[in-house]
């Protein structure tokens, strides 16, 4: 049996922020339909499986979609299909389940948008993922060297994965 790891989620109108917790992570395979079915699994450092499969509020463009891997947490850019405010993170109503939270960090109001707002992501820098092609991993050793995980179709097919990112910034 499977566990759920504890994730955040944000969202802007054309996006939402998926941020799975799972320090050094295994096999992360990630599936998502442009229904809106969402579905992540990976192998903890303790050896046991985590998954998560949930249907997203409305549909999502899988092929404008990125992922990328830390050593402490998977973050997902899901891209909407249609630009415009979610209620919530999940198309079933009612009280979400236990894992799932808001990332009060990423947060903006749908008013701070359209005034600009910015946002910290924390050191991640997505300007380098690219749609497809190998990517090439941080070979230097760094514990906080991102990779890459593919995002699936319906079809099962690659369309699209995170390039190495920048070590994130130590904080004292």
């Amino acid at each position: 049996m499977s566990r759920h790891p504890s994730t955040k989620w944000a969202q802007r109108s054309d996006v939402v922020f998926i941020t799975v917790e799972l320090p050094d992570a295994k096999d992360v395979k990630l599936k998502l339909k442009p229904e809106g079915r969402f579905y992540f699994s990976a192998v903890g450092s303790d050896g046991l499986p985590y998954e998560l499969d949930f249907e997203l509020f409305d549909k999502v463009k899988v092929d404008e979609s990125k992922a990328a891997i830390g050593s402490r947490h998977i973050v997902y850019v899901v891209a909407k299909e249609e630009k415009k405010w979610w209620a919530r993170l999940l198309k079933q109503p009612g009280r979400p389940p236990v894992f799932l939270k808001v990332d009060w960090d990423k947060w903006i109001d749908e008013d701070e948008e359209k005034s600009g707002g910015d946002m910290d992501f924390g050191g991640m820098d997505f300007s380098n993922l690219g749609m497809g092609g190998p990517s090439e991993f941080d070979d230097d050793g760094d514990d906080d060297a991102v990779e890459s995980a593919p995002i699936e179709t319906e079809e099962a097919t690659e369309t699209g994965e995170a390039k190495t990112e920048e070590e994130e910034e130590k904080k004292p």
